[in-house]
């Protein structure tokens, strides 16, 4: 996944130069752009990936795709009755998502609840880092959802103290993982392009970069090389058909709320916590396609 990680420090820093060029409402568009169309296809493979976990067991697969829809509705639930709730819940979850997506490829931890710590801070840590550049709006958006007014916060505090716990687990695995040793100045690389990106970038498109560049396509083709065997074009393609279905019914979805809500500042609110709804049960179905990968390689 070497060759991702490349076209995606390319892709960043094409986005940093266009930061030059685009005016701030620009960068909203197109950042919602490439979320709508790459943010939400990455997800909108669920269903499949859980048939090819399952493999022809017809009962785990009904049963699975239950708790699919009923993760859903309780997110649902969650952010129109307790939101404070759904958006703490939204960020561990994100926060381990990603983490996940990024660390995987390297096998660390033999301890699963090591494991998930890592992958959990690593997240909480990029998620922060892009908050503290933007604390302003990010209090907003908060105060949008859930009506509480958290601006006596200090996100820098969060951060500094997030990172020292990073800091002490990249010392532990230094010491005691031969992969993370030959991989610790990529990866403290990594960090430096992304604290460059969120500080130069707006709120929507630093995190469009963070989002699509290094996680939904780097997860587009972890999910075709667990779904086809191999990454290449033509199974990107035969990925982009299967989904398609799925992400047009998002869509229209999403345009539809538009529509009905376009002059209320509720819309905002409803479309975050339609994306934060489908994400839970992508996370658990990546989290399970990941482990079904690992059984194959052991």
């Amino acid at each position: 996944m070497q060759k991702i990680s490349n076209i995606s420090i390319l892709l960043s820093f094409l986005g940093l130069w266009l930061t030059s060029f685009l005016k701030n409402e620009n960068q909203l568009i197109i950042g919602f752009l490439l979320i709508l169309t790459f943010g939400i296809i990455h997800g909108a493979n669920d269903l499949l990936l859980i048939e090819s976990i399952n493999k022809a067991k017809t009962q785990t697969y009904k049963k699975t795709l239950i708790h699919y829809i009923v993760v859903v509705l309780v997110a649902v639930l969650l952010f129109s009755f307790i939101p404070w709730l759904a958006l703490l819940l939204f960020i561990v979850v994100s926060s381990y998502h990603f983490g996940e997506q990024h660390w995987e490829r390297m096998d660390i931890y033999s301890n699963k609840i090591a494991k998930i710590a890592f992958h959990s801070i690593y997240g909480l840590f990029i998620l922060f880092l892009l908050f503290n550049f933007h604390d302003k709006e990010v209090l907003s958006v908060v105060y949008d959802i859930t009506g509480i007014d958290f601006n006596y916060i200090d996100i820098s505090l969060f951060l500094k103290s997030i990172g020292v716990l990073l800091l002490g687990m990249f010392i532990y695995n230094y010491f005691n993982s031969i992969v993370f040793k030959k991989n610790i100045l990529i990866e403290l690389l990594y960090l430096l392009v992304f604290t460059i990106i969120f500080k130069v970038g707006t709120l929507i498109w630093a995190f469009t970069i963070y989002f699509i560049f290094w996680h939904s396509i780097p997860s587009l083709a972890d999910q075709v090389k667990f779904l086809y065997g191999t990454v290449s074009l033509s199974n990107f393609k035969v990925y982009i058909k299967s989904a398609f279905l799925y992400w047009m019914i998002s869509i229209i979805g999403i345009v539809i709320l538009y529509i009905l809500l376009k002059d209320y500042k509720i819309f905002d609110s409803i479309f975050f916590s339609f994306l934060a709804a489908i994400t839970f049960p992508h996370v658990i179905v990546i989290e399970r396609m990941f482990a079904k990968q690992n059984e194959k390689t052991e």
